[in-house]
This record gives structure tokens, sequence and C-alpha cells, in this order.
């Protein structure tokens, strides 16, 4: 399946429509940027699902929204509370095709509804700067065009797919998991449109990532009159990641991001919340590294004669490519070539739903969006040269499995 072979002209007819599509891709970037849809902004969110499901309703299928998951967060005082996410889209056409391929992206970005980065501008011709234009509005205009121009094609009776658009991917996909496992699971292949390098170069493994939070209870006390009667819980916190700082190995990372808690100067602190950050190259790591964390929280109560409730899991595992990944990146490769397009891929720490779909056993390459770079923050940009570019393969992707099956 994936030996190099030319266009065939059936294939070339199939790609014949993105011709000159780029302005009208463009334009759907622009619109889509100028709605803020945060991961925390729901409203956004909201509008965001709209604009998504017009432009989505000429593929057909069944569309619906599916609401998220019931999920929780820590909040700065330690208590566990309800974190609302926003609606999930999912389309799905043809189930009963002898090939069902699951597409996927995310409506959500970085950039809350009071972020100062709310704007779109060209940095040149080719080049435009603006929220969420690489990761991943444009990445959603890419699967668009390319599904519009397959399901215009001869090969599309033979293919089945389904598209699941999140609302909470940047945040980890606490609301969507299920969703998405459940879509997995339904498919033999998957294709996720997250941006490629500047360069073109595509994602190979990934690490996981897990957020935590440690919630440490001391006892308050007056810092001048009874301090020995007090528990410091701020320090105990300081403490505690410190000793996750020093997890760190080749195949470990340990991020101590954020510490709540403390009061007034003169009363030694009940509470505080720490928050971290890990990325394990391998499962075996995160295993150890989930061991440790359960470690040192038991050694800091004791040494600290505090209580410390550990919340947080490994939300994304890690995503080695390996054989099984391999063939899909060959067949990626191999559609590149015949486009002239040369495809590479190099490991990175960076993660997404890409990690999750892996892990049910899903082939999956998931930088299928367009160029761009400096994402998630306010250079973030956009090589609006490529959007074209990236839809070519990807309908050249779906012919091929159309053409050819694929063997989970």
């Amino acid at each position: 399946m994936t030996g190099v072979s030319p266009l065939t002209p059936a294939e070339a007819a199939a790609l014949a429509p993105l011709t000159g599509r780029r302005d009208a891709m463009v334009g759907q970037v622009l619109a889509w940027a100028s709605i803020n849809s945060g991961s925390r902004n729901l409203p956004g969110l909201a509008a965001m699902a709209d604009a998504l499901a017009q432009a989505f309703a000429p593929l057909g299928g069944t569309l619906r929204r599916v609401p998220a998951a019931p999920a929780r967060h820590v909040a700065a005082d330690g208590a566990l509370v309800a974190q609302p996410h926003g609606d999930n889209l999912q389309i799905v056409l043809r189930p009963e095709a002898p090939v069902q391929v699951l597409l996927t992206g995310h409506m959500d970005t970085v950039f809350a509804v009071d972020s100062p980065f709310q704007h779109c501008r060209w940095l040149s011709p080719d080049v435009l700067n603006g929220p969420g234009v690489a990761d991943m509005k444009g990445g959603i205009a890419v699967m668009l065009a390319a599904l519009l121009a397959f399901e215009a094609s001869d090969f599309a009776p033979r293919l089945g797919w389904q598209v699941v658009l999140n609302a909470d991917e940047e945040v980890s996909s606490p609301g969507s998991a299920p969703l998405l496992a459940e879509a997995a699971r339904a498919a033999d292949v998957g294709l996720t449109f997250e941006p490629a390098l500047a360069d073109g170069t595509l994602a190979g493994a990934r690490r996981g990532s897990g957020n935590f939070a440690a919630h440490v209870r001391g006892r308050a006390a007056h810092a001048g009159r009874n301090p020995q009667e007090g528990r410091n819980a701020l320090v105990a916190a300081a403490d505690l990641a410190l000793r996750l700082a020093a997890l760190t190995a080749a195949d470990l990372s340990v991020n101590p991001a954020r510490i709540d808690g403390g009061g007034p100067d003169n009363i030694v602190p009940e509470s505080a919340v720490l928050r971290w950050n890990m990325r394990p190259a391998t499962p075996e790591a995160a295993a150890r590294g989930a061991a440790a964390v359960q470690r040192l929280a038991a050694n800091i109560a004791a040494d600290h004669d505090v209580a410390v409730d550990v919340h947080g899991h490994f939300a994304r595992p890690p995503k080695p490519l390996d054989d099984h990944q391999r063939r899909l990146f060959d067949l990626v490769r191999d559609c590149g070539t015949a486009l002239s397009l040369p495809i590479a891929w190099q490991d990175t720490g960076g993660v997404c739903d890409g990690n999750n779909l892996a892990a049910t056993g899903l082939s999956i390459v998931d930088t299928l969006g367009p160029r761009g770079g400096s994402i998630h923050s306010a250079d973030e940009f956009l090589c609006v040269d490529s959007l074209e570019e990236r839809a070519r393969l990807a309908t050249l992707i779906l012919c091929r499995l159309a053409q050819h099956g694929w063997t989970r």
C-alpha cells in the first residue's frame, strides 16, 4: 500500500477542485479567528460551534453537538469544584463503508476572552499572524477543504468518515475524552490537523503529559505569639515543589508551575495548593513518576506534619513512533512524494489528542494541518501558502485509503 506511485488520472481529478482555494480558505480562517474561543470562554465556544456547523453542513452526514463529560478541578482553596467545558461537534458519514477514517481537530484556543491578542494582521503576503490561525483554525480549514474535495470524487463511496471537533483540547480534553475514545474505537485510521512546523516537518513520537495539584493542609497560628503551634502549608508546598523538580530525568520532565495559598504576614498559612506538569517519554517513566508523586506526598506530610491530597493524572499518554504508527507515516510520506511535497518528522515534547487516540491502538498522524509556528503566543503565525498544499495532501491520503483500505 505504501509503495510510492504517481498520481493517477482519477486522483488528479479529485485534487482539481482545490486549485485556487487559497482565498476562500484564508477567508474562513480570518472569520473563525475573529471569534474568541478560548477554552474557558463558553459563549465564544458556542459561537464557534455554530460557525463550524454551518461550514461543515454541505458535506452532509449526521451532525450533532455532544455535551462535555463532567469534569472537576482543584480551586485555589483546595476544594474540588465542577469545571464546565463547551459542547463538541461530531459528524458521521457512511458508517457502513469498508474503510472508516477519524478526522479530529479542536475549536478552542489558549487565548482567553480578556487576552490582548484578539485580532489578525498580515506580516507578509504569505504570513498571517493571529489567535489560533495555525492552532488550529487553519487546520480545520484544511480538513474541511480536503473533505469537500474528497466527497466530490469517485472514491467517496468506498470510505466512511467521522469528524470530531472538540472544545477543550488545549486543557487536555477532559470533557471530550469519552467521545474521542469512542470515535477511535470505530475507526480504522486517524488523521488530526494540528499545525505542522514552519518547514513542513510533522510530529513523530510525542511525550505524555499530566497536570497535577496537591492540596496541603496545615494549621494556622499567630506568626509572632505562637508560631510553633502552626504548620506552614506554604513551606510544605514549596518543599514538595523542590522535591518534584528533582525527579526530572532524561525520560521525565517535571515543571512546578504555581502555588496558591498564604495570606496575612502574621498568620502561619494553613492551606496551599501546588500545581505542576509532568511529561514522560515512555509508559515506564509515567509509572515511575506517578509512584514518586505518592511517595513524596507521604514524605512531605510526615516531615511537615501536614495533610497532602494529590489530584490529577497523565491525561495524555506517551505516543511512541513504533512500527504500528510508522505504517501510516509511510503512507503520508508517499502521498507527499506523489505531490512533490517532502515529508519528514521529528519527536516532540508537545502533546495533543493524537496521544490519546494512539493509546486506543489507532494509527494516527496528528500534524496534517498547515505550516505555522510560535503557537500559544501572540506571535502565532500561519503560512497561508500551505493551506491549499496541505489540503491536497489530506485529500490524496483519503483517496488512497479508499482505494487500498487499511487493516487496523
